[in-house]
């Protein structure tokens, strides 16, 4: 059962309700009142087992670090920067002393080049949670 679980979020981007529990740090008790309550959108299968679409969790990931805005403060990492933005790793690709980490963040994407050192040291992979620390002096805006 397992294998066929991890192919199907695969293949259709969507989660066993244990899966997005973890992903989210909720119970699976959590997950089932937020599918009633509609609070998270889900897929039925012809067997009537709910399924999470990987983007509901993405779109739930930054609310669930912290049931406050003091609280996801003190869950990422405590810094200076405000512009602290929490997605998925896309991708880590590590070529002799640089790395180059793609986080994907409401449907956008933000690369970073950081040490190969440091990706490293923080083990990053595929799928996992990161936050962007985003610090510059301006931003620009471009109208679109």
């Amino acid at each position: 059962m397992q294998k066929s679980r991890k192919s199907e979020r695969n293949t259709e981007g969507l989660l066993a309700l244990r899966d997005a529990a973890l992903q989210l740090g909720v119970s699976f008790p959590t997950i089932k009142q937020w599918i009633y309550k509609k609070k998270i959108r889900s897929n039925q299968t012809a067997g009537g087992h709910h399924r999470i679409p990987q983007s509901e969790v993405d779109r739930l990931l930054f609310r669930t670090r912290g049931k406050t805005e003091q609280q996801r403060k003190e869950e990422v990492r405590r810094v200076s920067g405000r512009n602290q933005l929490v997605g998925r790793i896309e991708s880590v690709q590590i070529s002799g002393l640089m790395a180059e980490v793609r986080v994907s963040i409401g449907g956008q994407q933000i690369t970073s080049i950081i040490t190969a050192r440091s990706a490293r040291e923080m083990q990053l992979k595929r799928g996992q949670t990161a936050a962007a620390l985003i610090k510059a002096t301006e931003v620009m805006i471009l109208r679109v």
